[in-house]
């Protein structure tokens, strides 16, 4: 982990809501150099796991709220990159399935869990090598609080995880004698926002390209509304699965899993704070997408009518459900909020489908990898031009320096990309005429984007490229088919999402993504 970040361990430092941190990997403090906020990396590991622990099922079973072992997410990092996204399955744990995929390759990697992972892959984990674990406290991932009120229903006492099931007392015990003899460091690692850094990441989410989208299709709908409606239905399901509800119980699960430091105040409140703040952020960058009547579906050139419906419907089914491909752009969005460019951040994923499908929780999908944009690896804050097309003097603007998110993660990508398997590259913010061969020789068989910036030309960098792609399935968030539009200028020449914009309509409120200049490779 990098030197300089406050971070919570199993010795806590102490650290107070909103306080100033320092993220080493930029060279100088967010609260006084740079555009505005970024998330640290810690945050945005942690934030990761959280999101991949809901990945959505194929096969999703009934809510059992008895049921003592919880999903898990994790995220697998070396040397600063991501290069590893898992959850868990019907058949294994995010452990296991990490030991799976990676073996012996785990060896000095940190890995971030979205709980305390159980016994049984904790010791696996040692056993590979990796040199940290560091893990959301929260319920663990065999449940106390589950176990308690199962353990209580029949007595009508309050619930409380004072009486935990044998299994997860045994589970902790072992868990404690496996992290006093392990030579990798196991800690919790939480750090408070950087100051504005919540409500930046609320405004740049209400205002996104696919925000801006709904707006433009539906130019009489109160978009900050259905904004704050989606913000706050995630909250409450967030909070229900990453929060324990009263303090009483934080306090005992943390004892029960021998964190009684984080117990003590002003520890205890602070870290209940920074806890509730990053579950916020979640909130607000997944309602960014919103979720009713529109989704990715499949660009078509030459249908129309119904049958141009049926066919969407038909074509999309190649790709992936509209649950998992909005997963999949959330874990872009969160990219590009580590974002360099002092203006637009965007991220990207890329993930790979398989014949057949794993026993973890991510099905037939493989990450090949992901990244944000950022300045060339070493660089330090303000070494290379950072203005937009705004700026007269072309020698003084960014394009020219700036690596893109899809060029990072095809760069760093975690293995090579095969051609007998469909490969999907998950963007926030339409390729650019730079990109657009890069992917097509790299050989992606799928993206999954917005397309508000189709057929734009703004000298240094232009858009003209990527409606023309062949070979490529291109799937483009809009309104559901089955909705349908007369008057939207989306459904234009028999097919959808091919229009163009005379005024570009770029706010510079909401596409303003700062940061300090990196000194690594700007990929997680």
């Amino acid at each position: 982990m990098d030197r300089g970040e406050k971070l919570y361990r199993a010795d806590p430092v102490q650290t107070r809501p909103g306080q100033n941190t320092v993220d080493s990997s930029t060279q100088t403090d967010s609260r006084v150099q740079g555009h505005g906020p970024r998330l640290s990396k810690v945050n945005l590991f942690t934030l990761l796991s959280l999101w991949m622990e809901l990945f959505p099922q194929e096969d999703p079973e009934e809510e059992d709220d008895h049921k003592q072992v919880h999903r898990l997410g994790l995220v697998v990092v070396r040397d600063s990159k991501v290069v590893g996204l898992h959850c868990s399955g019907p058949e294994l744990h995010a452990g296991q399935a990490a030991i799976l995929q990676h073996g012996s390759r785990l060896a000095d990697c940190q890995l971030y869990f979205s709980r305390r992972p159980c016994a049984t892959c904790l010791k696996m984990i040692i056993n590979a090598g990796v040199s940290q674990i560091s893990f959301w406290p929260g319920d663990p991932e065999i449940s106390m609080l589950k176990s308690a009120s199962s353990h209580q229903s029949n007595s009508n006492s309050h619930n409380s995880p004072g009486c935990i099931s044998e299994d997860a007392a045994l589970d902790a015990v072992a868990i404690e004698k496996l992290k006093s003899n392990s030579r990798p460091h196991i800690c919790v690692l939480l750090q408070p926002l950087a100051p504005g850094l919540a409500q930046f990441i609320s405004e740049t989410s209400r205002e996104c390209d696919f925000m801006e989208r709904v707006r433009d299709d539906e130019p009489g709908l109160n978009t900050h509304n259905l904004y704050n409606r989606e913000r706050l239905k995630h909250l409450k399901d967030f909070s229900r699965s990453f929060l324990v509800e009263t303090s009483h119980q934080h306090q005992e699960i943390l004892t029960h899993m021998g964190l009684e430091n984080f117990c003590v105040e002003p520890y205890f409140s602070s870290l209940r704070h920074n806890m509730r703040e990053l579950v916020e952020v979640l909130a607000a960058v997944a309602a960014g997408v919103p979720t009713q009547h529109y989704g990715f579906y499949r660009e078509e050139n030459s249908t129309s009518g119904p049958s141009r419906a049926k066919s969407l419907m038909v074509h999309h089914q190649e790709g992936l459900s509209q649950e998992v491909a909005r997963h999949c752009i959330i874990q872009a969005r969160l990219l590009a909020f580590r974002t360099e460019d002092p203006k637009v951040g965007v991220g990207t994923v890329i993930w790979a489908k398989r014949q057949l499908a794993g026993s973890d929780g991510t099905g037939c999908l493989h990450l090949v990898g992901c990244g944000y944009n950022a300045y060339p690896a070493g660089s330090h804050y303000a070494e290379y031009p950072q203005m937009d097309n705004k700026q007269e003097d072309r020698q003084r603007r960014k394009y020219r320096y700036i690596i893109h998110a899809e060029q990072n993660a095809l760069t760093f990508r975690t293995r090579e990309i095969r051609p007998d398997e469909p490969t999907m590259l998950f963007v926030t913010k339409y390729p650019c005429d730079e990109c657009v061969p890069l992917i097509q020789g790299a050989g992606i068989t799928h993206i999954y984007t917005t397309d508000q910036d189709r057929d734009k030309d703004k000298g240094d960098i232009s858009y003209l490229r990527f409606s023309s792609m062949k070979n490529v399935s291109k799937f483009i968030w809009q309104r559901s088919p089955s909705i349908g539009s007369v008057s939207s200028p989306h459904l234009a020449n028999g097919h959808i999402g091919k229009h163009s914009r005379a005024d570009e309509q770029e706010s510079h409120s909401s596409k303003k993504l700062c940061t300090d200049r990196s000194k690594d490779s700007a990929t997680s």
